[in-house]
């Protein structure tokens, strides 16, 4: 550091008023004896006190601080001998470093006598008045301006210094003190001397040096001190053109206007053309910066990563590129970065250069923090959906899929055990690169590798930057990639329910988005738009998808929304798509007909996910429709007229859609059998349902809901005390239970089971118990399990009308394994009903009590066991679910001889045997004898 540099640095460790004392008598010492020396050290302390502090306080200047302030704390202590009449004049006014300055240069104005003294002393002065009185905020000066001001600096004092001594670093840190200290506002403003006053000084002095001749300069190889005084007559003219600043120099105008004047006739004498540095010069400059971490140069990283790009070869700049990659770690770098390699690779740019660009590139983005990734790809992939790769040709981007498989396989080993961060680190990485190939990745392994759809979902939640723009329809990179990568290909129910997971995850609102809401990294209605609306028409050439899609809309409906928004699914045509499941409900009727050919009937299962999907829709779309009536009455109405073609079963399920706003709608022939009100419930004359169809109409009724089946409930008309009205009901219910049965899902045949029991119950259905079975009167008591007997023998009885000859045709062999199945089902009702009146240990009960107990379960086993062979053999197929039935009705007969030992003697035994392998004789299939008989002899 110079001596002038030293003297500053130490002389603003004092206090302001100090500080004042002590340049005073700095001046003071200089226009005693005016040499160019003293003259000189005064202009650079002047200089060096426009450009301030240099950064922090060292070691020197806190201890000199230190000493400072004690010094000064001891000497402005009152003395006890000082007069107590001193009073300071309250007239007085203090002076600032500026008045100090000004004032002094107008004493020794007189005594200089080299121009470069006047133009270093008018530089001062220019710039004084400019940060002091002008400049009210740092002007910004360009990253272009900044370089090449430094460059010229450098330039000519590399000529004028010892080339041994010039050290550039140092220098290219004066030049960047140099630039910001006339750029930016002074941080007190001056006291003692006024604008006026200081332009009076300014205007006096170049008068004087204009008369001595000491303002007349080369027109050619300017000095770098003239230079400067033009540069800062640049920037003081204008200021001083400003009206604003006339209008607060009110009658000082004359002042003002010879002012600019005189300065314009300077500006004009300087008639040199300011040196420009080369391209490769700045280029130099930008280079050493970067190297050395020199501060002050913020705009330098993005200028080098765009324009400077073409001012050095291409193997030098990325070699400098590579030294300092990390201040190009940020978003906004790395885009301009992407852009330069693009403009590479467009022109004639060595293939070699562009691809150690591209991986210093990749290299420099896995540097970023999470957040940061997640913007740079996000504004990636909202220019193009192959993210880097969308730019740069084939021949730059050899090796990606290499990449690709290594990242997601070292995922997969590891699996578990792997950090997230890294696994997300990875997949960032290579998502940056080409977010496209990435989630084809992604969707492909989170359905085919078992398991992995977990850690997949967990990665691509924590990259928020790979989520589509909230708002924007048909553009799911997500969903493109699974309809193109898993949907047409999902093999097995394994990757059918991880697909449904995975989704089912990245559909949770667990990502904050930019202002706090909730975001979703794969927005249900996407989902839904994707996946199911395509593929549910009847007539849709994939409806053979038409199960998972509806699973796939379960997954959907059951996401969270915001309480105080409307439900997403209001964006998504939820009356088209109310309409749309309806009309496959309403198909659901024909599911045993004969399909015509390419069509596929709607099986059981589907059916029964419909209703489940169709209920909770009809809440959703039921919810917001009561909120806003008024939004949705047209919606409303076009749905009920468009239902209305559909069978009249289907109006109920879409109840929690009408409200109020409609009436339940049955067959007229429901209301002879049941006294509903007219205020909620109305006939309609349908010609299927003619006379004698009302107990049909009541089964279909009770099946749809417990709702609509408690109210059939407490309408229905039967009087008890007509036996001939209770047995023609009961033979009705028979007749309507076989028209009802085979096209129940399982669902609705619970509600039927509910239904007939609670008429066994109440005595409203007859039904008499036939003792086919028994070649001798037990003597038991049966009353207990009256009612399981009952139900066995009315089923037995539905299955002998159902496969009689007049029925026989109805139905299709998927049909009755369907109707076996349901007919299992309640067998099973039935058996649990009756072995939960025993405990199976026999220390828990009387002797006395439980074996008779025993003996009663025995024997309605049996009578089960023979009911079920018996459906069984009239079924056409003899189904295996009801094998598996009689089954398990032995495995609870021996369960309870093994509890009650002493319930069946020997020869009961015996002829138990006997009597079950001749029932079991009936059937068709001999491996189902075989292990029947297996069965029955370990009895």
């Amino acid at each position: 550091m110079s001596f002038p540099s030293i003297y500053v640095e130490l002389l603003l460790c004092f206090q302001p008023a100090e500080q004042c004392k002590e340049l005073k008598l700095l001046v003071d010492h200089v226009t005693s004896s005016s040499t160019d020396a003293d003259v000189k050290l005064l202009l650079e302390v002047w200089w060096e006190l426009l450009k301030g502090k240099r950064g922090c306080l060292d070691a020197l200047d806190r201890l000199f601080m230190a000493q400072c302030s004690r010094f000064m704390i001891s000497t402005t202590e009152p003395s006890p001998l000082a007069s107590k009449r001193f009073k300071p004049d309250p007239e007085s006014t203090s002076v600032c470093m500026v008045y100090i300055l000004f004032e002094g240069l107008r004493k020794i104005k007189e005594h200089l006598t080299s121009s470069e003294l006047c133009i270093f002393a008018l530089s001062n002065c220019m710039d004084t008045l400019y940060t002091n009185y002008l400049l009210s905020s740092a002007a910004d000066v360009s990253i272009e301006n900044q370089l090449q001001n430094i460059s010229r600096i450098v330039s000519l004092k590399k000529r004028n210094e010892v080339k041994d001594g010039f050290d550039l670093i140092e220098v290219i840190r004066e030049a960047r003190r140099d630039l910001a200290a006339v750029v930016t506002p002074a941080e007190t403003k001056p006291c003692g001397v006024t604008f006026i006053q200081a332009m009076q000084v300014t205007l006096e002095i170049i008068c004087s040096w204009e008369v001595m001749g000491l303002l007349k300069m080369p027109s050619n190889d300017p000095s770098v001190t003239a230079i400067r005084l033009k540069d800062s007559l640049g920037r003081v003219l204008p200021s001083l053109e400003q009206p604003s600043l006339a209008k607060d120099l009110v009658g000082n105008g004359q002042t003002l206007n010879n002012l600019r004047v005189t300065l314009k006739g300077l500006l004009a004498s300087l008639s040199f053309t300011v040196p420009e540095c080369s391209a490769a010069e700045v280029a130099n400059i930008s280079m050493t910066i970067l190297d050395h971490h020199l501060e002050g140069f913020e705009g330098l990283p993005g200028l080098f990563a765009s324009k400077l790009s073409q001012d050095f070869s291409e193997a030098e700049w990325i070699q400098c590129l590579e030294r300092n990659a990390c201040v190009f770690q940020t978003k906004h770098l790395l885009m301009m970065l992407i852009s330069t390699l693009t403009a590479k690779c467009q022109s004639d740019a060595d293939v070699q250069h562009c691809k150690k660009l591209k991986d210093i590139i990749v290299d420099m983005f896995s540097h970023l923090s999470l957040l940061d990734k997640n913007a740079t790809i996000s504004e990636l992939l909202s220019i193009s959906r192959k993210g880097l790769h969308g730019f740069l040709p084939s021949s730059v981007t050899i090796g990606f899929s290499e990449e690709l498989n290594l990242a997601f396989n070292s995922i997969i080993q590891t699996g578990a055990n792997s950090s997230l961060d890294a696994a997300v680190s990875a997949v960032a990485r290579v998502a940056f690169q080409n977010p496209e190939a990435t989630f084809r990745r992604c969707c492909h392994m989170a359905v085919v590798n078992l398991g992995a759809h977990t850690l997949i979902a967990k990665i691509l939640l924590q990259l928020s930057g790979l989520m589509s723009s909230p708002g924007v329809h048909n553009d799911n990179l997500l969903c493109r990639c699974l309809q193109d990568t898993v949907w047409s290909k999902l093999s097995s129910l394994q990757e059918e329910n991880q697909f449904l997971q995975f989704l089912t995850e990245l559909m949770k609102c667990d990502i904050t988005g930019s202002i706090g809401e909730k975001r979703s990294f794969l927005p249900p209605e996407e989902a839904l738009r994707t996946f199911v609306q395509p593929f549910l028409l009847p007539a849709s050439p994939n409806s053979s998808n038409l199960e998972f899609c509806l699973r796939l809309l379960q997954c959907t409906l059951s996401q969270e929304t915001m309480s105080d928004s409307t439900h997403w699914i209001m964006s998504c045509s939820p009356f088209p798509l109310l309409y749309c499941l309806a009309q496959l409900l309403n198909e659901c009727n024909r599911c045993w007909d004969q399909p015509l050919e390419g069509e596929k009937p709607i099986s059981m299962e589907s059916k029964e996910l419909l209703l489940s999907v169709l209920h909770t829709l009809g809440i959703i779309v039921g919810k917001e429709v009561a909120h806003a009536p008024d939004v949705w009455s047209r919606a409303l109405f076009w749905l009920y007229s468009k239902v209305e073609e559909l069978d009249w079963t289907v109006r109920f399920y879409l109840k929690d859609v009408w409200g109020k706003h409609f009436k339940y709608e049955v067959p007229s022939s429901l209301l002879s059998v049941c006294d509903l009100p007219e205020q909620e419930w109305s006939g309609l004359d349908l010609p299927q349902y003619g006379q004698g169809t009302g107990l049909v109409a009541l089964l279909e009724c009770c099946a749809l809901s417990d709702c609509v089946h408690e109210a059939m409930w407490e309408s229905l008309s039967l009087n008890l005390l007509k036996p001939d009205d209770v047995n023609m009901f009961s033979k009705g219910m028979l007749v309507a239970a076989c028209q009802i049965l085979p096209w129940c899902t399982s669902g609705e045949w619970e509600r039927l089971l509910k239904v007939l029991q609670e008429l066994l119950q109440s005595s409203k259905l007859y039904v008499p118990y036939s003792l086919e079975y028994v070649d001798f009167l037990p003597l038991l008591d049966l009353r207990t399990f009256a009612s399981e007997m009952r139900l066995s023998v009315f089923f037995l009885r539905v299955f002998q009308l159902l496969c009689s000859s007049s029925c026989s045709d109805w139905l299709p062999p998927q049909g009755w394994v369907h109707t076996g199945r349901l007919y299992a089902n309640a067998m099973r009702g039935i058996i649990s009903s009756v072995t939960e009146k025993i405990p199976l240990q026999s220390a828990t009960a009387s002797p006395k009590t439980s074996g008779a107990c025993s003996q009663e379960v025995l024997f309605v086993l049996t009578q089960l066991f023979c009911h079920v062979l018996h459906v069984q053999v009239m079924i056409p197929g003899q189904p295996e679910v009801l094998f598996l039935c009689a089954l398990e009705i032995l495995t609870h007969y021996e369960a309870v001889l093994s509890a009650y030992p002493d319930s069946c003697t020997a020869m009961q035994g015996l002829n138990t045997r006997h009597f079950f392998t001749t029932i079991a004789d009936n059937l068709q299939c001999a491996d189902m004898k075989a292990v029947l008989h297996q069965k029955i002899t370990q009895l």
